[in-house]
């Protein structure tokens, strides 16, 4: 069990990911307005050598892969705080055998949901 200042330090952690996330996030919606706009101008009628097409759409088709991974970081990091918030108790207790978690474990990864030796069993479909 978390005591305290562990919890507040989870806390904190959680908080400065979600931040991030939101940076990113926001970056992306910049990046993904800009090239809305540009595609509006008069010089998009001109049509770019074939390469340069497939860059542009490989770095389109990076940034959604992007969006969509910390948009789920995102999701993960305020389940997380949901649960802190709500249950501070629980906190910190694998969600399938009730282990704790260990403080290295959250201040590695806030938002782990799962003992190590659970997250291999799930992952390995077990």
């Amino acid at each position: 069990m978390l005591n305290k200042s562990q919890l507040e330090h989870i806390e904190k952690r959680l908080l400065e990911e979600r931040a991030k996330a939101l940076r990113s996030l926001g970056l992306f919606d910049q990046m993904a307005k800009a090239d809305r706009e540009s595609g509006d101008s008069a010089l998009a009628a001109y049509t770019d050598h074939m390469a340069d097409q497939g860059t542009e759409a490989m770095e389109r088709e990076k940034a959604a892969l992007f969006a969509t991974k910390e948009g789920r970081y995102l999701y993960r990091l305020e389940g997380a705080l949901r649960r802190l918030y709500n249950d501070p108790k629980t906190f910190g207790t694998c969600h399938t055998c009730g282990a704790d978690l260990g403080f290295e474990r959250l201040d590695a990864l806030p938002h782990a949901r799962y003992c190590i030796d659970c997250k291999v069993k799930e992952e390995d479909g077990n």
